[in-house]
Formats: C-alpha cells, sequence, structure tokens
C-alpha cells in the first residue's frame, strides 16, 4: 500500500527531529530505530533537522520503494509491523524484493522487446537513434535489478536475484554482440526472416529464462531452471 507512513511512526520521526534540534552541535555518530521493527538507520542533522536515507528506512520497515517522476512512493507491510522471523520460508521471497523483481523483470521484457523490433526492422544502431534507445532501455533495467539488489534480504531473495542477474547480463551480452556485428553489417541474415530470432539459441534461451523467472516471481516460490545459467 502507498505510504502515508502511519500516524504513530510519522509523531515517532517528526518528536525525534525535535528533540533532535537543539543538539545540532553534538557530532558522535546518531542512528534512528523504530519500535516494532529490527535495524537501524543512520541519521545526519543539517540546520537543526534530521535526516533519514530512505533506502534504509525501507529496509528497516520491511517496504519497497518505487520511483515515479515527480514522487516517491514508500510501500509499508500490511499490518505496520516487519514480518516474523519464521514466516518466509525457504522457498518463499521477501514481500519487498517481489515486488522489485517483477518490477525489474517487466523492465528487462521491455528492452528484449524493443531489440527484437531493432532487429526484425534493421534500424540502423551505433551512434544512430536506435543505438540510443538500446542504452536507455538497457539502463532503465539495470536501474530495476539494482533496486532488487537493495530490496533482497533472505536466502531466497538471493537465489533469485543471482537468477536475474544472469537474464540481465545475457540481454546485455547479446545486444552488444548484435550491435557489434550490426556495425560491421554481419548480421543482416538477422533481417532476411520473421523466424531469425526464433533460430537464434541464445536469444531463445533468454526468451525461456525470461518467461519462467516471470512465473516464478509471481508464484511467490523459489525454482531453478537451465535457461538461466
Amino acid at each position: 500500500m502507498p505510504c502515508m507512513i502511519k500516524p504513530r511512526l510519522m509523531i515517532a520521526v517528526i518528536l525525534l527531529m525535535v528533540a533532535l534540534a537543539p543538539a545540532q552541535t553534538r557530532r558522535q555518530s546518531e542512528v534512528l530505530s523504530i519500535h516494532g521493527y529490527p535495524g537501524q538507520a543512520k541519521v545526519v542533522r543539517s540546520q537543526g533537522r534530521a535526516f533519514v536515507d530512505l533506502v534504509d528506512l525501507a529496509r528497516i520497515t520491511n517496504g519497497s520503494l518505487n520511483f515515479e517522476q515527480d514522487r516517491i512512493i514508500l510501500t509499508l507491510v500490511p499490518g505496520g509491523a516487519s514480518e516474523p522471523s519464521g514466516s518466509v520460508g525457504k522457498s518463499g521471497f521477501s514481500p519487498a524484493f517481489r515486488r522489485a523483481a517483477i518490477e525489474a523483470m517487466a523492465s528487462i521484457r521491455e528492452w528484449g522487446g524493443m531489440l527484437q523490433v531493432i532487429v526484425q526492422n534493421g534500424y540502423p544502431v551505433g551512434k544512430a537513434m536506435a543505438g540510443s534507445t538500446i542504452r536507455a532501455y538497457q539502463g532503465r533495467a539495470a536501474d530495476s535489478v539494482a533496486l532488487a539488489t537493495a530490496a533482497a534480504s533472505t536466502d531466497s531473495d538471493y537465489r533469485a536475484l543471482e537468477l536475474l542477474r544472469n537474464e540481465l547480463n545475457n540481454v546485455q551480452t547479446w545486444a552488444e554482440s548484435f550491435v557489434d556485428a550490426r556495425n560491421s553489417m554481419s548480421a543482416v541474415d538477422l533481417t532476411t526472416s520473421e523466424n531469425a530470432l526464433k533460430d537464434d539459441p541464445e536469444a531463445q534461451k533468454i526468451v525461456h529464462c525470461g518467461q519462467f523467472l516471470a512465473q516464478m516471481f509471481a508464484s511467490g516460490d523459489f525454482q531453478d531452471d537451465a535457461t538461466c545459467h
């Protein structure tokens, strides 16, 4: 649920800021702890105000961050408390990681779909518009995977994160090889048939891994597949 941080939590943070304001000349290290949540976040003070890193706050509350054009949305676990340590089994993902991983897969799929359009239509790359588009989608996918990395907290999260990173790296390697081939005019055969990508084993491996990961993250349980290695 988009945050709207809970009133009691907001009041506690405000009171903490007020209490810290008169002591702004102190230089010792300070941290923020939230009652009912494990972990701590570093506090930075400036001009009588106390600031806490949003990533740390999301980590402490077992929440997740979504970045939009003009706002940042902090989503907290329903109920306002972190899940008991035994509530996530060996095969289950933490809620924050699962959301971030699903968003990362969506970004990777958009990148792959754009590559498919460029390949099938034979658009020039390099410094052309298509080349800039490839880099833009690649950067967006890499940023999404970085957010999933920051959200990972359980053994299942980290195991699934390895597969997610493999998919990102495999798409990047394929894209770079295509750009190099296109620039040297050795990729012209990729546009001679509508089935060219279907006949490319590396491209098909990426497609199958992407489909598998999307289903795995949707299910909430960790699984493994050879196409993602």
